[in-house]
């Protein structure tokens, strides 16, 4: 027993209906990593967010070298604009999706 009431004794058995026999370890993790913090390792999400950085870093030098006289200076300035809002975006949306799969307890 622990020197504080509101600590659970070390040795204290979990309770049987706590525990989801279907869950496997890397469920548990994403579902911890999704909802509370951790790392994503989903490939899936991290290819997405990867390609969809990139347009948005491409369409963003691209929109900043055509809409300016000096092409370099607008297009890094553009790039970069483009870049964080690629990073935003996709992770704003793998958010969205994500907590909505959690929801329908699918937590692939």
């Amino acid at each position: 027993m622990t020197d504080r009431p509101d600590e659970p004794d070390a040795e204290e058995p979990i309770d049987a209906e706590l525990v989801d026999p279907d869950v496997t370890g890397r469920e548990a993790y994403n579902v911890i990593s999704d909802t509370v913090t951790g790392v994503n390792v989903r490939v899936s999400d991290n290819v997405f967010q990867a390609i969809a950085i990139l347009v948005c870093l491409a369409l963003g030098a691209g929109i900043g070298a055509a809409a300016f006289q000096e092409r370099v200076p607008a297009a890094l300035v553009g790039g970069f604009i483009g870049l964080v809002v690629g990073l935003f975006g996709s992770g704003i949306w793998l958010m969205c999706y994500r907590a909505i799969r959690h929801l329908r307890g699918r937590h692939d």
